[in-house]
Parts: structure tokens; C-alpha cells; sequence
């Protein structure tokens, strides 16, 4: 009896460092297949599919309810061809506000014939039973294009720049060769700045995001 003890002990000391998996949010998990009874599946029906705003035309092509899931497919055109994909989405409806969504790639068009290029996405939010959906609006504040590796010295930093001498703050950029490749740095600022202060400005998310709103209001259409 006395062995067992100490292997005993083993056991549990090894069970002890196992790491649990992360908890995902509640979109992001797999789906149990169960649907409470109260959760429609139901059309969306938008009043006004299409707005521009700043230059970009973005549409809703179809709204539905599938069980806990309210989805979007929302289509809009992108400016150049860096990555854009919506940013800051909401769901607005009588007695509350969600913020928290998901979003999944569908499909991007090439332009063509003078024609922009189409970029469409699956907005979902996950959406409480008993949540009325009777009148509500679906929110895109912006839609963004996070600099990849390389984009601040090619695409970004003249547009930084000018924006800089626009609002007379003299703050300079240049490129240079770090490790191999091309880095965007700051060579210059004024003396009563200092370097963080220059980074906010100069890394701000203003540069590489679109802002609307664009704003969509539905109306479910419980089967």
C-alpha cells in the first residue's frame, strides 16, 4: 500500500500540468446542433440595399436568421488592392446594441470595364432568442486595410506624409533598408514632442481606414 502512494502522487502531479483549451466566443466555438425552439429561421427583409459613402459603395445582397445567427452578406467596392474588410459593425435593435460579430471571406471580383473592384464578406452576429428584430439596423462604421509587411513604405507613408504637412505638423518620414528590407521610420519631429507621441500620430488607424457609416435597416420576417 505504501508503494501505490508515491505513484499515486505521480498521477496527479502530472494531470496537474495539462493546459486547458482556451474558451472560445460563443461564434467561434463548434455548434452543439442544438437550437432552442424560440430561434426562427427566417428572411431578412433591408429597405435601402445600397449606400456610398466616401466614395464606396457597399450593399447588403441578402439578410437571414439561421437559428442564433443573424447574417449579412455585404458587398462593397474597394479602393485599391490592399486587404479591406469591414471594420467596427453593429447591430442596433429596440432595447439594445451589439458590437460583437464575426466575419468570413466570400469572394472578390477583379475590376473590370472601368468597373471597381467588389470585395464580399459574411457579417454574423449571434443574437439572443428573444431579441426583437421586428425594426433594427445593421451598422459599418469603417472598413480597413491593415498594413502588411512592406505597405507603410509602399502605399502608406506618402499618404502619411502629406496628411502631416497638411495639419502643419512636422514630423518626417523616410524608408530605410532594416535587415534586408525597406522600414518606415520617423527622422524628424518637433522638440516638444515626444517619440510615442509621434508613433500615435504617425501609426494612427485613421490611415488605413475607409470611415461611413453605412447604415442598413431591416426588418425580420419570422416564418
Amino acid at each position: 500500500m505504501k508503494r501505490l502512494i508515491p505513484c499515486l502522487l505521480m498521477v496527479l502531479t502530472a494531470c496537474s500540468g495539462l493546459k486547458r483549451n482556451p474558451v472560445l466566443p460563443e461564434f467561434l466555438a463548434t455548434p452543439s446542433g442544438f437550437l432552442d425552439a424560440s430561434y426562427p429561421t427566417a428572411q431578412v427583409e433591408v429597405d435601402s440595399p445600397g449606400h456610398t459613402t466616401n466614395g464606396i459603395q457597399m450593399d447588403i445582397q441578402r439578410a437571414w436568421q439561421d437559428g442564433k445567427n443573424l447574417n449579412a452578406e455585404v458587398c462593397f467596392t474597394v479602393p485599391d488592392s490592399s486587404d479591406w474588410s469591414l471594420w467596427n459593425a453593429s447591430l442596433n435593435y429596440s432595447g439594445g446594441l451589439l458590437q460583437e460579430y464575426g466575419t468570413t471571406f466570400i469572394s472578390q471580383e477583379e475590376p473590370a470595364e472601368g468597373q471597381p473592384e467588389v470585395r464580399c464578406d459574411l457579417l454574423t452576429f449571434v443574437v439572443a432568442p428573444d431579441t426583437d428584430l421586428s425594426s433594427a439596423s445593421i451598422v459599418v462604421q469603417a472598413i480597413a486595410a491593415y498594413p502588411r509587411e512592406g505597405d507603410y513604405c509602399s502605399l502608406y507613408m506618402p499618404k502619411i506624409q502629406q496628411a502631416l504637412s497638411d495639419r502643419g505638423i512636422g514630423i518626417t518620414l523616410e524608408c530605410l533598408e532594416t535587415a534586408g528590407s525597406a522600414v518606415m521610420q520617423i527622422t524628424g519631429r518637433p522638440g516638444d514632442m515626444t517619440q510615442e507621441q509621434a508613433e500615435q500620430i504617425v501609426f494612427s488607424d485613421e490611415f488605413y481606414t475607409i470611415k461611413g457609416p453605412w447604415t442598413f435597416n431591416i426588418h425580420l420576417q419570422q416564418e
